[in-house]
């Protein structure tokens, strides 16, 4: 269990040391030719980002129709996220039910004192307290290792490569012909990459996005495996959330990337292709119950 906990920090962190390199690169291509470009973009992405740090928890539990619930309205429940909260050394999150019979879960919050779990009710119905310990100490792990945080980082980044890609394709397509006459071989070479990068950046961006976003979930695997002690309990709920064919009804494109296993019916498992898998935010479920039951 530590060695794949320090195995996914140090992926994490190789791709957050990229990631930056990536986005500096594009701004020196885009800012040699308009240099208003990189300005505009950060402060558009900043605003973006502010809002949803400090509203998309409220939001995404409104979204996903999550109701508050107090201690006599489900003991056993409260009891886990109780004990996992002071196993882990972290403060009570809120706890939300979503009435939804299709098994799954999702943390979110921006820090330990402002976060909330909420589980569906088939979650709470189909899964054994061994299974559903697993579960809350995967979501306990996402606060802990503040992975909202950082994911809202990667969402500023990736609106800045999306916003600089855009502005320098119209400004190129409106105004910059005559200054192209005039640049030398540089300004046209780089006028060239700056075209091919705006068209192909924003897909590279996502697709670190979602690589991060993926190594998250098996770091958080990891460290609710560690948690609880029991990695065969989360292994075992995993199995049954990937089994269920029933979609999540208030879940969506927007929030998928938030549950413990996507919510979607047609993004489930992972026989569609291993090309197809880059484009998903969740590792193949297989292979997160392969590294649980290695870790046993």
């Amino acid at each position: 269990m530590y060695r794949e906990i320090e195995s996914n920090k140090i992926k994490t962190v190789i791709i957050m040391i990229l990631f930056p390199a990536f986005v500096i690169g594009l701004a020196y291509v885009f800012s040699y030719r308009y240099p208003v470009i990189l300005p505009i973009a950060v402060i558009f992405s900043l605003v973006q980002a502010w809002a949803g740090y400090f509203y998309s928890d409220k939001i995404t539990l409104a979204v996903s129709g999550a109701k508050p619930v107090l201690k006599n309205d489900n003991p056993e429940l409260f009891r886990i996220v109780e004990n996992l909260s002071i196993a882990s050394g972290l403060p009570m999150p809120k706890v939300y039910i979503i009435n939804d019979s299709a098994p799954n879960a999702f943390a979110t919050g921006r820090n330990p004192d402002h976060s909330a779990i909420a589980v569906t009710r088939g979650l709470l119905e189909k899964l054994e307290k061994t299974e559903l310990e697993g579960v809350i100490a995967h979501e306990m792990s996402h606060i802990k290792n503040y992975d909202i945080r950082l994911m809202t980082v990667m969402v500023v980044m990736v609106g800045i490569v999306a916003l600089m890609a855009d502005f320098f394709l119209r400004m190129s397509f409106w105004g910059g012909r005559d200054d192209d006459r005039q640049s030398g071989q540089l300004g046209l070479i780089l006028m060239v990459a700056g075209i091919v990068l705006a068209l192909l950046s924003p897909i590279f961006a996502s697709l670190i996005q979602l690589s991060l976003s993926r190594k998250r979930e098996y770091l958080a695997d990891a460290t609710g495996a560690l948690l609880t002690r029991y990695p065969e309990g989360l292994a075992k709920a995993l199995e049954k959330i990937a089994a269920d064919t029933e979609p999540l009804e208030a879940a969506n494109k927007a929030t998928a990337h938030l549950y413990i296993e996507n919510p979607l019916k047609e993004h489930k498992g992972s026989s569609r292709g291993w090309f197809i898998n880059f484009f998903n935010t969740h590792p193949p479920v297989e292979e997160r119950i392969k590294r649980l039951k290695a870790m046993a």
